[in-house]
């Protein structure tokens, strides 16, 4: 008796773990344990493999045996609804690599389903990767290996399915650059997540977006264009591609792709076709993981000409006879998104011929223009605004334009170099031209420096413009025409407004966007008002009394020319 104890106590004490585990509660033989342990070292898989491998104990035996011996509740992974588990809080490398599953979160304990709970290596991983502390739940190892499989698979497939057909596309070889090798590099040549990011770029560019929104959420993952200015939801990709997705566009944006936890900032260039396509893409940490923006930056919108973007002939003279003017300041203000830049570029487009030295200085260059000198705003290097065009006075410049006035260091310059032969462009965030006036005035700038140096302010909306295919008569009651802003003679009986209806190649009743302006010179009666430090308001009246339409009353001249509806200028102006 003495003997056969020490015999199964001998072996039984070099094991460890699960293998103890099993031998003590009589699944195992003490022998039988060891050849698989062994079995689970010579291979390099974990030992309840290498047991179920083997089939020496079933994958609900054993789960119930560890769960007895252990305390662990036990799970039945089959009663679990796959979508509702929270797949984007262990990463899924991870997940596949130790064999787990998250299965819920409340605070900062994490449930982790698996069927080892003595692997102390996988729940150390866990915590400092999701900065949780883990709990384990013992699921079944048939089920689970089902389910990891399962998720890798549908989400291959289901990419496969969204990113069919091929593709005349290619990423420019100079705009790829060349990382160490790191386990974030295997993801980046993942053929998939490669083709469905093809396909979204290609599918933008052909839908003629502005932007792609990259949104990852709790449960699901969301991608968007932004088309005519609207947001459109494109199609629901698995939230497994989250990380790979990032990692693919990060590495061609020239970003690091190992840094997850700051915003970052790049540019990269595709070839489509004929022609190259620049693209600035913009990563932003979030609660279930990085969004992404890519904005479509198509140097052919700033060489459309004057006439495209949407000016009156009134407006489209005024701006013309200011810039080609060979001194002063004009500036262009209207919301994030209203065109500002395009129309910017347009103005330089004009002017760009071999006699005159143009510079520019942006946060960043959106579009690149031959023949422009164009800086991009470095801030840890000590290249603001400011420093930039204090340098550009030394350059000999005739144009210079700047991204946007910030603060009074900036727009103190610029007015010194608007009076002293140069003619400066720039941009500002405000709702309309004359409190554009006050705005400079509240940054410091002295009233008879905006007097003396502004020619000309354009505030600017984008509303969407009619499908000419689709658009129908409208019959809006007169009471409304009205209060919108017509006035009586106007609705004389000679003009009816269209409504937008929406066919196969339009979004809506709606293609392309057209301009509103209010395109204000600074006379010499608008100057009196400044340097009597006089309110935008009357600025404004005085701007009404010399024939400038504010932004309502452009829009309703698009209305009036059958351009949009009276629904989109009424959203665009918002008066």
């Amino acid at each position: 008796m003495q003997v056969e104890s020490t015999l199964v106590e001998a072996p039984q004490s070099a094991l460890s773990g699960v293998a103890r585990i099993l031998v003590h509660a009589g699944k195992l033989q003490a022998k039988a344990a060891e050849d698989l342990v062994k079995q689970a070292k010579d291979r390099k898989i974990s030992f309840v493999s290498a047991v179920i491998a083997a089939g020496a104990v079933g994958p609900a035996d054993l789960a119930h045996t560890l769960s007895t011996a252990l305390a662990v509740p036990v799970l039945d992974l089959n009663a679990m609804d796959p979508q509702r588990l929270p797949q984007n809080i262990i990463d899924s490398k991870l997940a596949q690599q130790y064999q787990v599953i998250a299965l819920g979160r409340r605070g900062n304990r994490l449930f982790i389903g698996g069927v080892d709970p003595t692997e102390q290596e996988v729940a150390e991983r866990i915590k400092f990767a999701t900065q949780l502390s883990p709990e384990w739940v013992i699921v079944e190892y048939d089920k689970l290996a089902k389910h990891l499989q399962g998720a890798a698979t549908s989400a291959s497939e289901a990419l496969e399915t969204i990113a069919g057909g091929d593709f005349d596309f290619d990423i420019a070889e100079e705009d790829v650059t060349p990382q160490q090798d790191t386990p974030e590099m295997a993801d980046v040549e993942d053929a998939p997540v490669v083709r469905f990011l093809q396909k979204m770029l290609v599918d933008a560019i052909n839908m003629r977006a502005s932007d792609l929104h990259f949104e990852p959420y709790e449960y699901n993952y969301r991608v968007r264009f932004r088309v005519d200015g609207e947001l459109r939801e494109i199609t629901q990709p698995p939230v497994a591609i989250k990380d790979k997705l990032a990692s693919r566009i990060k590495v061609i944006s020239r970003m690091d792709i190992a840094e997850r936890r700051v915003p970052q900032d790049g540019r990269m260039k595709l070839k489509f076709g004929s022609k190259s396509i620049d693209f600035r893409v913009s990563t932003l940490p979030t609660l279930f993981g990085e969004k992404i923006v890519i904005r479509i930056l198509d140097s052919s919108s700033a060489k459309l000409g004057i006439e495209a973007l949407g000016y009156e002939k009134a407006e489209k003279d005024r701006l013309l006879a200011c810039i080609h003017r060979p001194y002063g300041m004009i500036l262009v203000t209207g919301p994030t998104g209203s065109g500002k830049t395009v129309s910017l570029y347009t103005c330089l487009n004009i002017l760009n011929q071999p006699g005159v030295n143009i510079s520019t200085v942006e946060d960043p260059a959106e579009i690149n223009l031959p023949g422009i000198n164009q800086v991009n705003v470095n801030d840890k290097a000590g290249l603001t605004f400011a420093a930039a065009l204090k340098s550009f006075l030394r350059q000999d410049p005739d144009v210079i334009m700047v991204g946007e006035i910030r603060d009074l260091e900036t727009a103190d310059i610029a007015i010194k170099a608007a009076q002293t032969g140069h003619m400066v462009m720039s941009t500002l965030h405000t709702n309309d031209a004359p409190t554009t006036l006050t705005r400079l005035l509240n940054m410091g700038v002295a009233p008879f420096n905006i007097a003396s140096s502004v020619l000309l302010i354009t505030a600017q909306r984008l509303a969407r413009r009619l499908c000419e295919n689709c658009k129908v008569l409208a019959d809006y009651p007169r009471e409304a025409l009205l209060k919108a802003g017509f006035t009586e003679d106007e609705l004389d009986g000679s003009w009816r407004p269209y409504r937008a209806v929406g066919c196969s190649s339009c979004n809506n009743g709606y293609r392309g966007r057209v301009g509103l302006y209010q395109v204000m010179p600074i006379t010499e009666a608008i100057q009196r008002i400044i340097l009597s430090e006089g309110t935008a308001m009357d600025i404004a009246e005085q701007a009404r009394r010399e024939g400038v339409r504010d932004l309502r009353q452009s829009g309703l001249v698009k209305v009036r020319g059958g351009v949009t509806t009276l629904e989109e200028v009424l959203a665009a102006t918002n008066e």
